[in-house]
């Protein structure tokens, strides 16, 4: 499927943002990537103690044996139990999760590098794996925390639509289609099975391809239609251009799906495109056919 060249995941946040849930305290986490080789070494290093008690006796005062980063994550997390994400910058939130993956460091510097690289705390939590943990100061236990976030909030969302008559809750849906698909570097084609309620009963990638490429097989898609039992569909692909324009090999692909669904009674609803900014649906653009 080709095309001419060309919200958010913060919005997910909010939901979970009002919890009272608080972080781990940092003194639990032991098997990280510095720690392997010694479990129970300490969060605070000889040399941090060290310069802590140096600092203070120039200034006249008591040493604290905390390096100053410990109390800059208690307070930070105070103003999250107390206030909630609502009260904290996103690169703070990014902070406080890369304090799961990295105990012993100072992680401030490194959030605010991760969203003036990857431009926004959506990118940064939908970027792959191994571009996280190759990210200069990453570990492999924070990338594993920031992928878990976006993977619970994705799974949060496909929840509140599963088993729902999705035509009567459209803006959860797209809610849940712009996460999962607006920040993917590479196209995805998915269906949306619905039953004669119009309930989601499956949701399945069916072909993944290029940046600006994916082959759809109408066959295919009536075939698991059919061993689903499902009786109507809804068909979605990202745009990872960011132009959620239909190319004109998006609409003839949507046709054929339409005409091949008709002679076994299954109805095509919609064909909703998704990008970085934002969705367009061919039903509303009387393109389907």
């Amino acid at each position: 499927m080709t095309r001419k060249s060309g919200t958010h995941f913060s919005d997910l946040m909010p939901a979970a943002q009002g919890s009272s849930l608080a972080l781990p305290d940092p003194s639990w986490i032991k098997a990280t990537d510095e720690q392997t080789t010694n479990p129970e070494a300490p969060l605070h290093s000889a040399a941090d103690t060290a310069a802590a008690k140096a600092t203070a006796a120039q200034n006249g005062g008591q040493a604290d044996d905390k390096p100053h980063h410990l109390g800059h994550r208690d307070r930070l997390r105070t103003r999250f139990v107390e206030g909630g994400g609502e009260a904290l910058a996103d690169y703070e939130l990014i902070e406080m999760l890369l304090f799961l993956g990295i105990p012993r460091k100072d992680t401030k510097p490194l959030a605010k590098d991760l969203i003036k690289h990857f431009k926004s705390y959506e990118a940064v939590l939908a970027t792959d794996y191994d571009d996280l943990a190759a990210f200069k100061g990453m570990t492999k236990n924070a990338a594993v925390a920031l992928k878990l976030v976006q993977a619970s909030a994705h799974r949060m969302l496909r929840a509140s639509v599963m088993g729902e008559p999705v035509l009567n809750s459209w803006a959860r849906l797209m809610d849940y289609l712009r996460a999962t698909m607006a920040q993917e570097k590479r196209e995805h084609f998915r269906i949306l099975f619905l039953d004669r309620k119009n309930n989601l009963i499956a949701d399945e990638v069916q072909q993944s391809g290029t940046v600006d490429q994916t082959p759809v097989y109408p066959r295919e898609i009536v075939k698991r239609a059919i061993q689903l039992n499902a009786t109507a569909l809804i068909l979605v692909h990202n745009h990872p251009s960011g132009d959620p324009s239909p190319s004109r090999a998006d609409i003839d692909m949507t046709r054929q799906v339409v005409e091949a669904a008709k002679t076994l009674d299954i109805v095509v609803h919609d064909h909703i495109i998704v990008s970085r900014k934002g969705l367009t649906s061919l039903k509303n653009e009387g393109l389907m056919g």
